[in-house]
């Protein structure tokens, strides 16, 4: 019986002290025993620098991305100084600039860095969330795979260094500058203007959608004078002597976007007026290499962060379904309830396994990473290669939408606190996850890249070969159904086809490779279980 009480005794103290003791690492058993599945002879050096990293990003950093997401913290642009300098200064929290610092000084992309502890540091880190960090991070790896291929000059050499190693102290931020006006993912329709002027490279003309406008250096893309062809450049912020004056190399950020997630970064709208660039590659191949390279590790970094994403979220709907009562017992008694915690952790569960599991199979990759489609290599390191592409695209586009309905589903177990900002981390997290969803290629053009590989690569490498080899080691019922469904929908001629037939062809190719990547995760988790 519940008797009217003025004074009702009811909190969340229980829950609220479990949830500020959680470690996310020393806690997590599923993600120790991934650790120790996929890392092989490092897994003793990984689980410790994890350990370590985690009582930083469990608590320290953890505490200070919530600080840094409140409204009256969000970043914004303070174009001239008092005396009308135009200065473009990006004004931040010193909390996020604390907790930059702080991650970045963790060395991620340093030679003395193993791959796997890069990885699993960012892993804790993303379970944060952006906090003006998940980008960054994000970009400046893109940023360090590029111009370890390409360092051909003295002024490249230095900014890989400066990223990588840092400078007394300072370890460079990197951002991605691909987007103009017309269209997003439309990278060969991109006009921004290259011109030679001298031994200098410069740059005019506009970009969009400018994410980490703070950053130190951009990769760009545009087009040398007279020519159609994407060339690749990376961009210094400030000239040498110049940051300290908060002089400009020769652009102006013209607005900061309000996006819906991401709050804490800003994502600006540049013009370029003549600013000083360094090719880097090839300049007729800068579509390959900033899809090939740049792309691709911010896709396979889309994945890893929807995982860390997911698994928070699950961690405390489920803690807090056994402390929330209601009609006399604990919601998480609830068969409803109990089901649906049951498939969020089985998701957020076989995506983390999927990205450990890609992972591996991208750091076996012979030569690394490379734009476009390869054809100099032996038949079997060109197939593995092409697995991966497709692999990363595929697993960007279903962790992206997954962690979305996950996280979305455990805001639901809180009930009507599940949409309060104040009350829990998963609105912040869930509106990150939108963000996700669209960056580094929206799920329709992915899809329809997908498509298009596949057909081009059917002459040496089938669709149903595709699909055999990698799920080697699944049910043969699945991977025969599988192999049938591709081969009739590769075999479809095109995606552009406004007809009936195209637009079921359509809605066939996205349940199929959501799907298709499922079981490549599914697979993942049976590795990590046994």
């Amino acid at each position: 019986m519940s008797f009217p009480n003025r004074n009702n005794p009811y909190h969340f103290n229980e829950f609220l002290e479990w949830r500020d003791k959680v470690d996310y690492y020393a806690d997590d058993p599923f993600i120790q025993q991934v650790v120790r599945c996929f890392t092989g002879d490092e897994w003793e050096k990984v689980d410790a620098e994890a350990r370590r990293l985690s009582m930083k990003a469990s608590f320290r950093w953890r505490d200070l991305s919530e600080r840094i997401a409140l409204p009256e913290k969000r970043p914004y642009l303070m174009q001239y100084d008092g005396h009308h300098n135009r200065i473009d200064r990006i004004v931040r929290p010193h909390e996020t600039e604390i907790l930059e610092k702080e991650v970045f000084s963790e060395a991620l992309f340093s030679g003395r860095t193993s791959p796997w502890v890069k990885l699993i540091k960012m892993y804790l880190v993303y379970q944060n969330g952006e906090a003006c960090i998940a980008c960054p991070v994000t970009c400046t790896e893109g940023l360090v795979v590029l111009l370890e291929k390409f360092a051909d000059s003295p002024e490249i050499k230095q900014i890989l260094n400066h990223c990588k190693e840092g400078i007394n102290g300072e370890f460079a931020i990197g951002a991605q500058y691909l987007s103009e006006i017309h269209g997003g993912s439309d990278v060969p329709a991109n006009v921004l203007e290259a011109v030679k002027e001298g031994d200098s490279w410069r740059l005019y003309g506009t970009k969009f959608f400018c994410s980490a406008t703070h950053a130190d250096y951009a990769v760009v893309t545009a087009k040398p004078q007279g020519s159609e062809e994407v060339a690749l450049f990376v961009m210094p912020s400030w000239l040498p002597g110049n940051r300290e004056k908060e002089i400009r190399n020769d652009f102006t950020i013209d607005r900061i976007k309000w996006k819906i997630g991401t709050s804490e970064l800003t994502t600006g709208e540049l013009t370029l007026n003549g600013a000083v660039a360094y090719p880097v590659g090839p300049l007729a191949k800068g579509v390959a290499n900033v899809v090939g390279i740049v792309l691709t590790c911010s896709r396979l970094t889309v994945g890893l962060s929807g995982a860390a994403c997911m698994t928070r979220a699950v961690r405390e709907a489920s803690k807090y379904a056994q402390f929330r009562q209601a009609f006399g017992t604990a919601i998480g008694n609830f068969p409803m309830v109990a089901g649906q915690l049951e498939s969020m952790d089985h998701s957020a569960k076989r995506t983390t396994a999927g990205a450990f599991r890609l992972y591996r199979d991208f750091l076996n990759l012979e030569g690394g990473l490379k734009g476009g489609l390869v054809t100099d290599e032996t038949e079997t390191t060109r197939k593995k290669r092409f697995e991966i592409r497709e692999l990363i695209m595929l697993q960007k586009i279903t962790a992206a939408w997954d962690s979305t309905d996950v996280i979305r589903s455990a805001m639901s177990i809180f009930g009507g606190h599940g949409v309060m900002e104040d009350f829990s981390s998963l609105p912040r997290l869930y509106r990150d996850a939108a963000v996700n969803e669209l960056w580094e290629g929206p799920r329709n053009v992915l899809l329809t890249q997908i498509h298009r590989d596949l057909q081009r690569a059917s002459g040496w490498y089938s669709p149903a070969e595709f699909v055999t080899d990698i799920l080697s080691g699944a049910d043969e019922l699945l991977v025969a159904e599988l192999s049938e469904e591709i081969t009739e929908l590769v075999s479809h001629s095109s995606l552009f086809s406004m007809d009936e037939k195209t637009m079921e062809i359509c809605r066939r190719w996205d349940a199929f490779c959501h799907r298709l990547f499922h079981s490549y995760q599914d697979l993942a988790m049976q590795e990590v279980e046994i």
